[in-house]
């Protein structure tokens, strides 16, 4: 029967043949092994003038091939695809890999960027500061003032985010600031509760309400109905509160007032648990997304104050689709998007010592293949096998003596460290992937404000 061909270079072909074998599959197949060791050194002209057209309906090449697959196809005349680039990832290459749903990215959430300590800052800084923010993925530029300190360049602010196309909110409770930011266009104001609450019929803009600290519940109910009776719209935001200081009450009060007014949009500023706990926000932001997204609220308020939480609205942007298309799919938010897995990597497979021997067999040269196992880090080639944890102990057993190839093994044995320390891929001659701060991702440096 027609199968699929897997095209290899001689040093994967047991190694792929293996893993074939054990596939569970729908479909026949044959390997090819072209003339070259390593099979990640093809490139799509070489594979062509190896192949002839054949009784096989696709073509699947390693992953790390490069170049135009059409070089093939005009020659065959069936569809060539690049597999993973691992191959222990065919399993779940044949599973599931039809590429990106063209749906996916839709989102419900809206985001709330806070410039914090705004009035220190110059027209200039703001606008740079905005600017970053916005491209990230915000929906407000949030201008957080500060209780005492004056803002006389707070309506300028406004009018020249304004003139941009942003929309902008004003985090404060000074009543003249409010005024000021409304009078110059503001969209939105956070926040208001009973000490300011006669303000909003001075407002021709939506408010974000929260609770009094003494009656939580009731007091955010009592002015509800006030601010309904007065036409303004509004915004409810129960407070999310510190880890320890009142986390799961909070938490409770999310659930008690969406479940008693399901249509009332809600706020939550999930900055009040990354900034104020020291652990990595990229996981946290998944967490409270992925609730909010439950919950049903409409708006979340985020910061970038910390080192720690630097890319976090580039975390809620990448979370809130990745938690929207899961609750609309009726899916687990897995094996859709990995922009959150920054640190450590999904389906990571080691090669064992006794694999990495099988390929040392076929090796005929003297450059040095680099592969990170479940334990430590092996680098080969025909005539040298080395393996260990420390890169400073394995570059010593390898005595290179060449300048240049001296630094190239000193980057890749880093990154190899780095791989085995974090539970990462490592793909030598390849950049380590660190979810959406990789480059392809749109990741980047943070100084670009």
């Amino acid at each position: 029967m027609p199968g699929v061909l897997f095209v290899t270079g001689k040093l994967a072909a047991r190694a792929l043949s293996r893993t074939l074998s054990g596939l569970k599959r729908d479909f026949s197949y044959t390997v090819q092994v072209l003339p070259i060791t390593v099979a990640a050194l093809m490139v799509t002209s070489f594979v062509a003038r190896h192949l002839q057209p054949g009784d096989y309906t696709q073509v699947v090449l390693p992953g790390l091939c490069r170049g135009d697959l059409e070089t093939i196809q005009s020659k065959i005349g069936v569809p060539v695809i690049r597999g993973p680039k691992d191959l222990k990832d065919l399993t779940r290459f044949f599973g599931k890999d039809d590429g990106p749903d063209p749906d996916y990215g839709a989102h419900r959430i809206k985001i709330l960027a806070e410039i914090v300590e705004a009035p220190l800052l110059s027209v200039e800084e703001i606008l740079a500061r905005a600017g970053y923010l916005w491209n990230s993925g915000a929906d407000f530029i949030d201008i957080g003032c500060i209780p005492g300190v004056g803002f006389k360049h707070l309506g300028e602010v406004v009018r020249e985010l304004k003139g941009l196309g942003y929309r902008v909110s004003i985090d404060s409770f000074n009543q003249e600031e409010v005024l000021t930011g409304v009078a110059a266009g503001a969209d939105l104001v956070l926040s208001v509760n009973s000490t300011n609450l006669d303000l909003c019929r001075e407002l021709s803009c939506p408010v974000v309400l929260i609770p009094d600290p003494e009656t939580p519940l009731a007091s955010l109910e009592r002015n509800m109905d006030r601010l309904h009776s007065w036409g303004v719209q509004f915004i409810v935001d129960p407070l999310l509160e510190p880890i320890n200081f009142g986390l799961v009450s909070s938490l409770q009060r999310y659930f008690l007032l969406r479940e008693k007014y399901p249509e009332v949009p809600m706020l939550m500023g999930v900055g009040n648990i990354t900034e104020l706990t020291d652990a990595d926000s990229t996981g946290l932001n998944a967490l409270l997304t992925g609730i909010a997204e439950e919950l049903g609220v409409e708006y979340l308020l985020t910061t970038e104050a910390s080192s720690n939480t630097w890319g976090a609205v580039k975390e809620i942007d990448a979370a809130r689709k990745l938690m929207y298309y899961s609750r609309v799919n009726g899916i687990l938010p897995k094996r859709v998007d990995e922009a959150l897995l920054t640190v450590k990597d999904r389906d990571v497979h080691r090669y064992s010592a006794a694999e990495l021997r099988e390929m040392q067999e076929m090796v005929r040269d003297r450059n040095y293949r680099i592969f990170v196992g479940e334990k430590e880090i092996f680098v080969f080639n025909a005539n040298k096998f080395v393996q260990g944890r420390d890169p400073e102990a394995i570059f010593t057993q390898l005595q290179v003596k060449d300048r240049r190839h001296a630094f190239y093994l000193g980057l890749e044995l880093s990154k190899a460290k780095l791989a085995l320390q974090l539970g990462k891929k490592y793909f030598q001659d390849e950049d380590l992937r660190w979810g959406y701060f990789s480059p392809a991702a749109g990741g980047g440096d943070h100084d670009d404000y």
